[in-house]
């Protein structure tokens, strides 16, 4: 494994604070020395406890996120990060290799920050977070190698949003719009398709994208990972992705440190290459498990429902680097799992302060076989808004937002009482609601395999337009079933 130089953003030891690449002492450290160069850092391991491990070092301390490598035998190695000072002469590492074989007095010497290689030579490829192809082909060829902890864009490198990114999903397109340069989010508890959302909109948006895709897969399931890579395959979309994978297997440190390392490969073809990328994640919230189990490692203290203290920073760690820039745009979507479907959890509420549009997964509205089960009255976007989206798609998506919010009113009532015993304004307005309900479902092409339904993307004005049609009543006469796993409206000619 390569490992390659400091660079001067590299964070601080919380020994000593860093001024233009040089670290010198923080007031109160005494004698504590601090490496300002990582050459000659070399020590033994002084102690192993599963995937901690504690290094004496013969000379003075590395920065934090320093890179140790424990060199087992000529051919095999194993690279721990540096996480915490112990005194003058020991440092606290976490493995982010097996550290099976690894004994107390192995040769330890430190190499500067983990890197990840960068470049078009990850085009089509499947890699792990030090690089190694993972899908059986030859070593990656790179441009260069780049730390994974890296300073977000400064402001007034960034862009504002600068138009709406079509998805080609009906329900989302309409009432959570995504946008070029901010951040979108799936949010949803188990099996309420999650992923296949998420694969849907690779799917429509490759295509359709004048880039390059880069996806961080986080405590992935090797049989996720593998129906991905082929389905990129059989789409003929590989050749423009990359796809930088932490399995379930890996330790705890491998799992938190993989999407930096693919959001570094990302900002390559953005600020490098001046590409557009589009950047996938999923899942976030298995990042967010993985910081936890490294902060109980070290044993640091826990935090509310037992998340590591520093949770609001380790999201932000991810968050404030993904933005479109000058150099290239970005369009980033993330998977969110919801625990125990709860939207109160501190890390789904500390991953909504970094969203620009949330789209939240409904289990009620997947058991009443809508899908794709978005749930448009709890999911939101700012870009929905006339000056961004238009006055019309605005108005219609406000209105039909009112429509749903009155039927949710009203479904209590029916249970009791029966659809027969409101006014006939309410029923009309009932059917209404149903006819939209079910002209947001939508046959996926991912799907296609096991639905026998050849899959749809349609675009923003179809939607609009349809959704504009029910409203103003001119479907009223249609069978509510009629709307039901459709594309645009129209597909019913008597429509």
């Amino acid at each position: 494994m390569s490992i390659g130089r400091p660079e001067t953003d590299a964070r601080l030891s919380s020994a000593g604070a860093t001024v233009r690449g040089e670290i010198s002492p923080a007031p109160g450290t005494g004698d504590l020395a601090v490496a300002a160069s990582h050459d000659g850092i070399h020590g033994r391991v002084s102690a192993v406890r599963g995937t901690v491990i504690d290094v004496d070092l013969d000379g003075a301390l590395p920065p934090l996120d320093t890179a140790l490598v424990c060199r087992l035998s000529p051919t095999r190695s194993i690279t721990a990060v540096v996480q915490s000072h112990l005194s003058t002469s020991r440092v606290r590492a976490i493995s982010v290799d097996s550290p099976r074989q690894l004994q107390r007095g192995t040769a330890v010497h430190g190499v500067g920050p983990l890197t990840v290689p960068v470049g078009r030579g990850l085009l089509g490829r499947v890699v792990d977070l030090h690089g190694k192809p993972l899908d059986g082909g030859p070593a990656v060829t790179a441009d260069t190698r780049r730390p994974l902890h890296r300073a977000p864009p400064p402001p007034d490198e960034r862009l504002p949003w600068s138009e709406v990114y079509e998805t080609g999903i009906k329900i989302i397109d309409l009432f959570c719009p995504f946008v070029r340069g901010g951040r979108a989010a799936v949010f949803g508890g188990a099996g309420v398709g999650k992923t296949v959302v998420l694969t849907e909109f690779i799917h429509n948006a490759v295509d359709n994208f004048n880039g390059v895709a880069v996806f961080a897969g986080i405590g992935e399931r090797s049989r996720e990972g593998l129906e991905l890579w082929q389905e990129m395959a059989n789409r003929g979309v590989l050749d423009r992705t990359a796809l930088v994978f932490a399995q379930m297997k890996e330790t705890p440190g491998a799992r938190f440190m993989v999407g930096a390392a693919a959001l570094t490969i990302a900002e390559y073809f953005r600020d490098e290459l001046a590409q557009d990328v589009m950047f996938v994640m999923d899942n976030l919230y298995r990042h967010v498990q993985a910081g936890m189990e490294v902060s109980g490692l070290l044993g640091r203290m826990p935090s509310r429902v037992g998340y590591q203290p520093t949770l609001a920073a380790d999201l932000a760690d991810i968050e404030e680097r993904i933005t479109a820039t000058r150099r290239g745009g970005m369009v980033a979507v993330q998977a969110v799992y919801v625990p125990a479907d709860d939207y109160g959890d501190p890390a789904i509420t500390h991953a909504f302060w970094h969203i620009d549009s949330a789209l939240v997964l409904s289990r009620d509205i997947a058991a009443q076989g809508l899908y794709p089960a978005v749930d448009p009255l709890a999911s939101s976007s700012k870009a929905l808004d006339p000056a961004v989206v238009g006055t019309r798609h605005y108005d219609v998506a406000q209105e039909a937002r009112r429509l749903l919010a009155r039927f949710e009113e009203l479904r209590d009532i029916i249970a009791m009482l029966g659809i027969d015993e409101l006014a006939s304004e309410d029923r009309t307005l009932v059917g209404r609601a149903q006819r939209l309900r079910n002209f947001m479902t939508q046959p996926f092409h991912v799907t296609e395999g096991f639905t026998g339904v050849p899959g749809q993307r349609v675009p923003i004005a179809d939607t609009v337009a349809g959704t504009a049609a029910i409203l103003d009543g001119r479907c009223d006469e249609l069978p509510v079933d009629a709307l039901s796993m459709i594309g645009a409206l129209t597909e019913l000619t008597h429509a």
